[in-house]
C-alpha cells in the first residue's frame, strides 16, 4: 500500500509539446491522487541583460506566457485539477529547484518533460530537464 500520497505536483512549462506532455502526465497523476498543480514558468534573464528595458519584447513574451498558462489553467480544469501558476525570472534550471525545495509550498512530485535530446549534444548545450533531476529532492517524473 502506498504511505506517501501526492498532493502537490510542480509542472515547469515552456510552451513545448514536451512541456505540454509533461502537464498531460502531471494532470493524470493528479486525477489518481486528488492534488494541485502548479504550473512554473521561468524566463532566463542574465543578470545584466541586454534587453532590460525593451518594452516590446517583454511584452509579446508576457503574452506567451499568459497563453501557455492560461491554456494549462483550462486543460486542469477541464479535467477537474486545480491549477496555480508561477512566473520567476533568472536561471531556468535554479528556478525549479528552488520551488520545488520551497518548504511553504511543500511539493511532493516534480513532473518534467524531457527534449530528448542525445548525451553527445547534451554534453555541450547542457538541459534543465537533467539539472532538475539531479538536484532535485523531491521526487521526480521525466516525461518523453
Amino acid at each position: 500500500m502506498i504511505k506517501k500520497k501526492v498532493t502537490k505536483i510542480l509542472v515547469p512549462l515552456d510552451g513545448s509539446k514536451n512541456s505540454q506532455r509533461g502537464l498531460e502526465m502531471a494532470i493524470s497523476v493528479a486525477r489518481q491522487f486528488g492534488a494541485t498543480i502548479t504550473g512554473v514558468y521561468s524566463i532566463y534573464a542574465p543578470p545584466h541583460s541586454e534587453f532590460r528595458g525593451v518594452g516590446s519584447v517583454e511584452e509579446s513574451l508576457n503574452e506567451e506566457v499568459k497563453k501557455i498558462m492560461n491554456n494549462a489553467k483550462v486543460l486542469a480544469a477541464q479535467n477537474g485539477i486545480v491549477f496555480k501558476e508561477k512566473l520567476m525570472r533568472g536561471d531556468i534550471g535554479y528556478n525549479i529547484i528552488k520551488l520545488a525545495h520551497n518548504k511553504k509550498e511543500n511539493f511532493n512530485l516534480l513532473v518534467i518533460g524531457n527534449r530528448g535530446r542525445g548525451s553527445l549534444k547534451e554534453m555541450f548545450f547542457g538541459s534543465v530537464s537533467n539539472y532538475v533531476i539531479h538536484a532535485s529532492k523531491i521526487p521526480v517524473l521525466l516525461v518523453k
